[in-house]
């Protein structure tokens, strides 16, 4: 073999190794050496024309992120603004809410990652604060305070300017269990 076969195979050799090396660490997500990773707890339901996910994300040291999607089944309909009073304007609407009791606290504001627009409703002077129709995500920073069992609380309205609102939900029970630094979905 010559020294420039030689060195071609060289390179080849150490290209390769870089490739699979970079290839591991993706496939492991790039975790430290020795570390476990765990998908980030899910739940689902769906009432009342929206399908509510609920993820933990974040979960270090018993604190970290719930996060809500809130996707209304059919088209046109969006969802109220976080913001809008619990009885709503005048009666009219219900608030994206998500609210946590138990072993878990909240450690912060619910926000959303919408933008907030007002719409007019006939017979109601005060314009309604609402979502673009669609998914809206929101988040809430969480807090165990120990071991134990905790209840997220999930309300919504969504409503169509075509084809009217459905039944609000309030406090649509998720159950939720803190054992040692995890966090996940089930029953009590």
């Amino acid at each position: 073999m010559n020294a420039s076969q030689h060195i071609r195979r060289s390179r080849t050799v150490r290209v390769s190794a870089a490739l699979l090396s970079a290839a591991a660490l993706a496939a492991c997500g790039g975790q430290q050496a020795g570390g476990t990773h765990h998908p980030p707890p899910t739940t689902s339901f769906t009432e009342q024309g929206v399908t509510v996910t609920l993820t933990v994300s974040d979960w270090h040291a018993s604190a970290g992120t719930l996060s809500a999607v809130f996707t209304p089944e059919r088209e046109g309909f969006h969802l109220y603004s976080t913001d809008l009073p619990p009885g709503g304007v005048e009666g009219v609407g219900r608030p994206t809410a998500m609210a946590v009791t138990g072993a878990v606290k909240a450690d912060g504001r619910l926000a959303a990652t919408a933008e907030v627009r007002s719409i007019t409703v006939p017979g109601v002077e005060t314009p309604l604060p609402v979502y673009p129709d669609g998914p809206v995500t929101t988040t809430l920073p969480v807090r165990a305070d120990g071991d134990g069992d905790a209840t997220v609380l999930i309300g919504y309205a969504s409503c169509s300017i075509r084809d009217g609102c459905t039944i609000p939900v309030s406090d649509h029970p998720v159950h939720l269990r803190v054992t040692g630094d995890r966090a996940t979905f089930g029953p009590h």
